[in-house]
């Protein structure tokens, strides 16, 4: 028996993806066996953290100074990793992250495909930092840019940075966050109000969430820094109440905030006064729209209003304000350290910096990816994202949400950038990126977006209320093999019209995912209509399985994959599948190996 001092930092991942894999229990070991082992006297701190990116391989580990990293750790394994790697200093070669790109496993998670090529600047703390510690986050440069602002620059000479930077706002428009800023100091109505959109309602997106879970200071210090430059003494969070490990921990740094003397009266002892209040959203896709967003604060129905008046000079209750989303809050405080220059030098000349993106969907490496603007879409799917699941054909990728459009396979090299994917009929967004293959239908893509977005639609505008629940009938008729050609002209019609008379965003984007589907799919629509097939084999009732006589090796495998007994056959003959007790779940077309089951149309015309 002896001692042996530890000096290790111990970070745990707890963001949602790694909560919902048991990780806190993992962490509550960890300060479980190292307080309580008589042999070990332990100068360890174990923090937990919040998403460390890589959602598909959690929960992670991470252990300091050695930079190695484990993942899909369990409870399980923190008895061997104290051992082996906290007191012997030995590698556990089955916990480390196997790269499929480069065909090794990876000690530190820095030298991964996934994480070399990012670039982090709004995610540069999470995972590294325990959100609820403000010290964690003072000892990584957290408040230095307030400090800086209150004694070294005037509100002028904020404003002139943020603008010079070229920050554009990172919650889908891309409107530049200076000219923004300028314009609402402009005017000298008071009080005027500071509000970040945590509204975050995208399907599949999550950058919002992990900033505010996983680094909650950066926004606030953004926000603060923004209340000096236009004059303001109040501001906002409107975070959807869904969100309730943000919440929780938005809460919890303001409160910290507040008690270190970065918030309330007289900041740090400069005279500046600035304050902030969460307001919990209910969960109104439609309030992630500014004007709808701020009737909501104002307790109000969150419905959208004509923006003849900007919010800039009458927003909340009709007095100024800027209202910028998460990742935008975020951005600011290293703007104001570094310098716009230093931002400026990443991304494009009309895109700087970097953008953050949800990667979910058909492909291998899921998670939370930060990169510069500019980057192509195909390093994104391929190099970070490892490629395809299985390897199968990739087909296309829906950027910028529900509202977003469908990119195909050819044009894989358009850089990400509000400028490029607007061109190709999509958009930024807030930055959700679905990856599809082979098997995902492009009909039932628009038809699914459709659907949400007309449950979400506020009602207020006629062509949104109305047009979308016509175009959702017209794509539910194609998908059901009910559809005529014409359907295809009526669609584009419609969607141009609903995009030129709506009233907010809601409703000028919603048809994209319509139109580009068509744009870059028409064939399929075809397929579905004339044919009355669905290439994909999602559309169930316009597809059934066969298995092809000459490829089929009677391996077995379709067999043992299929749910209801459909197929038979012995082992090296020929597989048959039964159409009566086919259920069409296309387990056994995903699953050969040789791709000798194949999809036909509809068993019979409707």
């Amino acid at each position: 028996m002896h001692d042996t001092t530890i000096r290790k930092k111990i970070l745990v991942c707890c963001g949602t993806g790694c909560l919902a894999n048991n990780s806190y229990s993992i962490y509550e070991r960890f300060v479980e066996k190292l307080k309580d082992n008589p042999n070990i006297t332990v100068e360890t701190s174990i923090k937990a953290t919040g998403c460390n990116g890589l959602c598909e391989k959690g929960p992670v580990v991470k252990i300091q100074p050695d930079d190695i990293s484990y993942f899909k750790v369990s409870i399980e394994d923190v008895d061997e990793i104290i051992e082996k790697t906290i007191i012997n200093g030995q590698i556990i070669n089955r916990l480390l992250y196997l790269d499929t790109n480069q065909k090794k496993r990876i000690v530190n998670h820095m030298d991964a495909s996934f994480y070399k090529h990012q670039h982090k600047i709004a995610l540069r703390n999470i995972g590294e930092i325990d959100p609820l510690c403000i010290e964690d986050y003072i000892e990584r440069d957290g408040y230095k840019a307030l400090h800086k602002i209150l004694f070294e620059m005037s509100p002028e000479e904020v404003i002139d940075e943020v603008e010079k930077s070229g920050l554009r706002g990172r919650g889908g428009a891309g409107f530049p966050t200076g000219v923004k800023w300028r314009t609402c100091a402009s005017f000298n109505n008071f009080p005027k109000y500071v509000i970040c959109n945590g509204d975050e309602g995208d399907p599949g997106a999550f950058m919002d969430r992990s900033i505010m879970e996983g680094d909650p200071n950066t926004i606030i210090e953004g926000m603060i820094i923004c209340g000096y430059a236009i004059k303001s003494n109040k501001g906002f969070l409107y975070i959807r109440d869904e969100y309730e490990l943000a919440l929780k921990n938005m809460q919890a740094a303001i409160d910290n905030a507040r008690s270190h003397g970065y918030l309330g009266k007289n900041i740090l002892g400069s005279g500046f006064d600035f304050d902030l209040e969460i307001v919990r959203g209910g969960g109104a896709f439609v309030c992630g729209e500014s004007s709808a967003l701020m009737a909501s604060i104002e307790g109000n129905v969150g419905e959208p209003r004509a923006k003849y008046i900007r919010s800039v000079e009458k927003g909340l209750w009709d007095q100024p304000t800027v209202l910028n989303n998460v990742e935008t809050w975020a951005n600011i405080p290293p703007i104001i350290l570094n310098g716009a220059n230093w931002f400026k030098e990443i991304g494009t000349d009309t895109n700087a910096g970097t953008k953050v993106f949800s990667l979910v969907g058909k492909v291998k490496n899921t998670g939370l990816v930060e990169i510069p603007m500019g980057t192509k879409l195909s390093e994104l799917v391929f190099d970070i994202g490892g490629g395809i699941i299985n390897n199968r054909p990739f087909k296309a990728v829906q950027t910028g949400g529900p509202s977003g459009g469908c990119i195909p396979k050819e044009h894989m090299d358009v850089p990400l950038d509000f400028d490029s994917l607007s061109k190709m009929g999509s958009m930024m967004g807030s930055g959700g990126v679905i990856v599809m293959d082979d098997t995902t239908c492009m009909v039932e893509i628009a038809r699914y977006y459709m659907d949400f977005l007309s449950e979400e639609s506020c009602g207020k505008c006629t062509t949104c209320r109305e047009g979308i629940k016509l175009m959702l009938n017209i794509l539910t008729n194609i998908t059901e093999g009910k559809g005529e050609l014409e359907d295809i002209d009526v669609l584009e019609s419609l969607g141009n019209t609903i995009i030129k008379a709506s009233l907010c965003a809601l409703g000028k984007t919603a048809p994209n995912p319509v139109l580009t589907t068509i744009r870059y799919f028409r064939d399929e629509y075809i397929d579905h209509i004339v044919n009355k097939k669905c290439p994909a084999g999602v559309c169930k009732n316009l597809t059934t399985y066969f298995i092809d006589e000459e490829t089929c090796i009677g391996c077995g495998i379709c067999r043992k994959k299929c749910p209801v007994d459909a197929i038979s056959g012995s082992l090296k003959e020929v597989h048959v599948i039964d159409e009566g007790i086919c259920i069409k779940c296309g387990n056994c077309f995903t699953a050969c190996p040789k791709d000798a089951v194949k999809i036909g149309g509809a068993a019979y015309a409707y």
